[in-house]
């Protein structure tokens, strides 16, 4: 107000340049702006000195989001200044004053928001498991400050919110209600995504039957690839309550157990030492997906069959859908090599044993003549 006004004992700017006080107004606007900016800038170079000089993550981010903050809020500043300064009708001022302190809530929650994003985004940059919860826990920071800035704006405005929350909390149980199924398996995504029970490119099979490659873990279902080429989408609710075998943990390698039958009478010593020789020259042949290590293993179990002596032979695979293709080439090897050893593998068979008195009923009655 006093770059105008008229003293006698004083001179004024505007006496002084010889210019009317609308114009000195005029004028001043700008060179606020352009104080506020050269402000800002210096401010700027302050705290990415100190953002440099840092050593932790928290303290990289802070001056981070300092940094970007001094241009835009002084900017902001001279603009309310400059609407105090200016004689503008009441209402206009108060008008643009509300809307100034309105995008300073925008920016500091704006830029507040990118910093605790980024925090995240520097956590999974040191920590890649943390990257399968940054999408969530971005979109919740997100939208937590935007419910923040909206209050604070509204009631700085004279909107007072207790009619609204009334509303919505009557509101908020329709909806909780119908949509019970859908927010229980978000809330289950959470789960799996914090807990990590399976990562996607993980084979597992669920207690339910259904087993396949994770390929995505989503809000509201879990898509498992399976061998036939398919897609399962599984509900992450049943997805969190199932009983889950994870082949791919803590490796892909596995162990694969093939059960072997000979007839009774064979040298267990013999089908060992054979079933060993054919597990050897295969992973030596480079059959796909066995491993030469761990090295195989015969051994005599279950034992005793019906019909049979039974014995299993274990091998490693690569990882799970490599048993197939082992499980086939090494029982056609054993087939052949059985055949050339003349080692027999019996199909099951059973003997009857009947009762001398229940023979002599049978032979008296095939022995009487008809009628």
């Amino acid at each position: 107000m006093l770059l105008w006004k008229e003293g006698p004992k004083a001179p004024t700017i505007s006496r002084l340049l010889h210019l009317t006080p609308k114009l000195v107004t005029l004028l001043s606007i700008p060179v606020a702006l352009m104080v506020a900016v050269a402000v800002g800038y210096l401010l700027r170079r302050f705290f990415h000195r100190y953002r440099e000089k840092a050593r932790t993550t928290f303290g990289e981010v802070c001056f981070a989001v300092l940094e970007a903050m001094p241009i835009p809020l002084l900017l902001l500043a001279a603009v309310d200044t400059i609407i105090e300064v200016v004689p503008l009708p009441h209402r206009y001022q108060h008008a643009g004053s509300e809307i100034v302190f309105s995008a300073v809530v925008v920016v500091i929650f704006l830029f507040f928001t990118k910093g605790a994003i980024a925090f995240m985004q520097r956590l999974t940059q040191r920590e890649p498991s943390y990257e399968r919860i940054t999408q969530p826990v971005t979109f919740i920071i997100r939208l937590v400050f935007v419910i923040l800035a909206v209050i604070i704006i509204l009631e700085n405005l004279g909107i007072h919110l207790t009619a609204v929350w009334t509303t919505l909390g009557i509101g908020s149980v329709a909806v909780a209600l119908g949509l019970q199924e859908t927010l229980s398996n978000a809330f289950a995504g959470l789960y799996i995504m914090a807990d990590q029970p399976v990562s996607t490119g993980d084979y597992v099979m669920l207690d339910s039957g259904q087993e396949g490659y994770v390929v995505r873990i989503g809000w509201r279902a879990t898509s498992l690839r399976t061998l036939g080429n398919n897609i399962i989408f599984v509900p992450n609710a049943s997805m969190a309550k199932a009983v889950i075998t994870n082949f791919s943990r803590p490796e892909d390698r596995m162990s694969l157990s093939i059960p072997v039958s000979v007839a009774y009478g064979t040298d267990p010593n013999r089908v060992e030492r054979v079933l060993l020789e054919i597990a050897e020259q295969a992973a030596r042949d480079g059959l796909e997906g066995l491993l030469a290590r761990p090295e195989p293993s015969v051994r005599f179990i279950p034992g005793f069959g019906a019909s049979s002596l039974d014995f299993s032979l274990g091998v490693q695979v690569r990882r799970f859908v490599d048993q197939y293709l082992v499980q086939s080439e090494l029982r056609k090897r054993i087939v052949a090599r059985f055949a050339t050893e003349g080692i027999e593998m019996p199909f099951p068979t059973r003997t009857l044993l009947l009762d001398k008195s229940l023979l002599e009923s049978l032979r008296d009655r095939m022995l009487k003549p008809p009628g």
